[in-house]
């Protein structure tokens, strides 16, 4: 039922951008942080921003602070994250996620992960 599907990733030079999309449904997108993750290759998942429900909140890792804006669009259910002045250390699968969502008064909470989008950096 609950699905997050990413995308808007691609090749891009360092210095480049790119606005990649998390289409959520399933559950109410507008009650729950929303998360997004990047995953190189041989290296751990590693945590890159969050957002309230309300969009009026934000946090970000140290290594794109300044560089990426996580927003999103509650009347769409969809979460973007605009990457600005791209690195080849950007280089990844990005992942959409959502934690701790119900989808029913007598559910119990699950974390939810996108397929994820590559993003490679590279000149």
């Amino acid at each position: 039922q609950v699905q997050l599907v990413e995308s808007g990733g691609g090749l891009v030079q360092p210095g480049g951008s790119l606005r990649l999309s998390c289409a959520a449904s399933g559950f109410t997108f507008s009650r729950y942080f929303m998360h997004w993750y990047r995953q190189a290759p041989g290296k751990e998942r590693e945590y890159v921003a969050t957002i309230t429900g309300a969009g009026d909140g934000t946090n970000y890792a140290d290594s794109v602070k300044g560089r990426f804006t996580i927003s999103r669009d509650n009347t769409k259910n969809t979460m973007y994250l605009q990457m600005n002045s791209l690195k080849p250390e950007d280089t990844a699968v990005y992942y959409c996620h959502a934690p701790q969502i119900k989808t029913g008064w007598t559910s119990p909470p699950m974390n939810y992960w996108g397929q994820g989008t590559q993003v490679t950096v590279s000149s």
